[in-house]
């Protein structure tokens, strides 16, 4: 279950000749490849890519009519693997995942790609996740394009930009018979527009076809001597054919006044923030009408070195924006310039960061500063002065907004589990704990602060293991179920039988790719439709040799969680121990049963909702609760009452009734203050009546208390 459906989004997805498509950019890509006669389409999900996953997910039917194969791979590494049908056969395929890390998962099989070449089109779309608002560390896949020989296109964020480049992108790879890396960034992902459409077109070479015809080609083999092969096949005719193809078909864009004495050079992805820095400085219309010229590179390598040559000509300086580092554009794009003998001066990261994502602000300072420097005539009087600070006239917020971590989300089934395991630490000690990706990664953050690394998707055990040959105490690591079945199976579990590992490994179980959005994984409880569910993660690691397993199928149950954890750390079993905490993740539950639970209360049908409160009498103000929930839901409140000067805690509306933190204050033994109440919708004739006797008794008592209560005068 994903945590939205496109099933209505995706009947725009038969728009034919003429018609105009209105709506985001994942959906844009995908009508985009429908439209280039893509025989198979894989991929990956992660952020801001995995709505891509869920559009072809749901357009599974279109994709039936088409005969196009679409599979939900693995991992990155699957999907990569997959456009291996497009190294002998004349197939367009496209996969697609998150870069960097995507991009580093798949790099063994993209890089083997690369070297061997394909016939059809090969199109990977990067998911760059780079910037504040990301997830992973900071890299770029740059890197991976100018490593492994990968020409990358950064289109501008707009529909109709997006869809041309998926076009020149299969047809660039087919012109090269090299791979292409398509960078679409969030902005691109879910950027608002229209384009006009062509007809969906069926593969004219289809993996049936393939089938019933098979090929092959020893010179594609990646081993010696074909490998030295195609390395000079890169450079001798892949390349030069990418850079004419390029230039013929005006990949990258040129804009502005033909003659002007600077000029500024971009990233496509960049193109939207350069024109709104230059609006505010007075030099650009909405529109894109610009003072200054502008080489916008819709595709950042390989770089055409005589389209750079002729833009610097007879400029005395140039600004390069690129996002990230290292400076890669600006690097090669200053060899060019000395090895021409070029005069023009290169501004880049001297003006802008190093390192960090290119907000509107920071576009704004860093052209500034560069027009003050190599052509201050273009601004406006009052901004001339070198060294003047300009009051911006977008507020500083970092200090007054407080800094707002990530964290699991209310009646998250995973928060019981960490808080059983920092109640069995006090007991036990402090343990060496490994994390792994995905939503249980939060419990290293306040106030659990549980593990203190994280190596890849799926390696949390596996980071674990220089700890596992012996020692006073067991290390513990976390891997989630999609970690688990992304390649934890072998590279974590696996390795730790292999190796006799004596550690303690937690399989957070929450029945999705939760973290990724709510994709099913094999052992997720639904019925899938096109996808084999049901199939138990404990009955995979008894399969690879495990031989202690446990399996607890209600998280919640904090002290049931924690006789668990303590029997796995001191049991005399010599080998690795698999706990497998399994309860449905919270935000798909909700997603399932609210919408059913309001439709019931429409229709008059009796409902009744759990509700959890803390008795102000009984509460201490203590606030162990808190430090051991952490829930959203549960907060403090100052009582109008001035022999309590300590807030208690408290439970707002946005509880969902999971009842963690009544079950983390009794396992903890710290206060009888929690409170379950269940509220009743559509009451029977007889609930109404005793509800009507209940709240007579309870005014009855309330105003017998008050008329006892001394009261003092002025």
């Amino acid at each position: 279950m994903a945590e939205r459906s496109f099933a209505k989004e995706v009947e725009d997805l038969r728009l034919g000749e003429g018609d105009t498509f209105t709506g985001e950019g994942i959906l844009a890509i995908t009508k985009a490849l429908l439209e280039c006669g893509v025989g198979y389409v894989g991929g990956y999900q992660g952020a801001p890519i995995s709505h891509l996953m869920d559009v072809l997910s749901d357009a599974q039917e279109l994709l039936g009519e088409l005969d196009v194969r679409y599979e939900a791979n693995a991992s990155e590494a699957a999907a990569a693997a997959m456009l291996a049908a497009s190294v002998h056969y004349p197939i367009r395929g496209a996969v697609t995942f998150k870069g960097a890390v995507g991009v580093n998962v798949a790099s063994d099989a993209l890089a083997n790609l690369a070297s061997s070449g394909v016939t059809g089109g090969a199109l990977v779309i990067v998911g760059e996740d780079y910037g504040e608002g990301s997830s992973i560390m900071q890299e770029r896949s740059h890197a991976f394009a100018m490593k492994s020989q990968f020409w990358l296109l950064d289109p501008r964020p707009n529909l109709p930009s997006i869809v041309s480049a998926v076009e020149h992108g299969f047809e660039l790879s087919e012109a090269t018979g090299t791979p292409v890396m398509l960078m679409v960034r969030i902005r691109s992902c879910h950027v608002t527009g229209q384009f006009k459409t062509r007809d969906n077109k069926r593969p004219t070479f289809t993996v049936r076809d393939a089938l019933a015809a098979p090929r092959s080609d020893w010179s594609r083999v990646v081993l010696p001597p074909m490998s030295y092969a195609q390395e000079r096949d890169k450079i001798e005719n892949r390349w030069p054919a990418a850079q004419d193809y390029i230039r013929e078909n005006g990949l990258n864009e040129i804009s502005g006044p033909d003659h002007a004495p600077i000029g500024i050079i971009c990233q496509g992805g960049m193109y939207n923030g350069v024109i709104r820095a230059l609006q505010r400085l007075g030099l650009a219309t909405i529109y894109g009408d610009c003072d200054i010229p502008l080489y916008v590179l819709n595709v950042t390598y390989p770089i055409v070195e005589e389209e750079f040559i002729e833009f610097c000509l007879n400029k005395s300086a140039v600004l390069i924006v690129e996002e990230g580092q290292p400076n890669f554009i600006e690097q090669t794009c200053g060899h060019l310039l000395y090895q021409s003998n070029g005069q023009t001066r290169l501004f880049g990261k001297d003006v802008l960061p190093m390192a960090g994502e290119y907000t509107g602000q920071v576009l704004f300072d860093g052209i500034e500063g560069f027009l003050k420097k190599a052509a201050p005539d273009h601004l406006p009087a009052q901004r001339r002065a070198p060294n003047q600070q300009q009051e911006s006239d977008i507020p500083d917020l970092s200090n007054t907004v407080p800094i707002r971590p990530p964290g699991f989300c209310t009646g998250c089934p995973e928060r019981p589990i960490f808080a059983a395991l920092k109640l069995t630490e006090q007991a036990t000690g402090k343990h060496q704990i490994a994390g792994d990706i995905g939503c249980h990664l939060f419990a290293s953050l306040p106030p659990f602060e549980i593990g203190g690394s994280t190596m890849g998707y799926g390696l949390g055990p596996a980071s674990n293991a220089a700890f596992d040959g012996g020692g006073d105490k067991r290390s513990i690591a976390i891997i989630g179920d999609g970690g688990f079945w992304h390649n934890g199976l072998s590279s974590s579990i696996g390795n730790a039988v292999y190796n006799k590992s004596d550690g303690v490994i937690v399989v957070v179980d929450n029945y999705y790719s939760a973290a990724t959005g709510g994709q099913d994984v094999l052992s997720s409880r639904a019925d899938n439709k096109s996808k084999s569910t049901g199939h138990p993660i404990a009955a995979a690691v008894k399969g690879v040799g495990v031989e202690w397993v446990r399996e607890l199928d209600r998280t919640y149950d904090v002290p049931a969680m924690m006789d668990v954890l303590n029997d796995a750390l001191t049991t005399e079993h010599q080998g690795p121990k698999v706990i497998v905490a399994s309860s449905e993740c919270m935000l798909n539950k909700q997603r399932r049963e609210r919408p059913l639970r309001q439709q019931a209360i429409v229709d008059g049908r009796r409902i009744d909702i759990p509700r959890f409160g803390v008795d102000e009498d009984i509460c201490t103000g203590d606030h162990a609760c808190i430090r051991l929930s952490g829930c959203p839901s549960l907060s403090l409140k100052t009582l109008d009452d001035p022999l309590r000067d300590d807030p208690v805690a408290s439970i707002d509306q946005s509880c969902v009734g999971c009842g963690n933190c009544g079950e983390v204050a009794d396992a903890a033994i710290l206060c009888p203050s929690f409170y379950r109440a269940d509220v009743v919708h559509n009451p029977g004739p007889i609930e109404r009546f005793l509800g009507g006797l209940n709240d007579g008794l309870i005014r009855w008592l309330q105003s017998r208390r008050s008329g006892r209560r001394l009261e003092f005068g002025r």
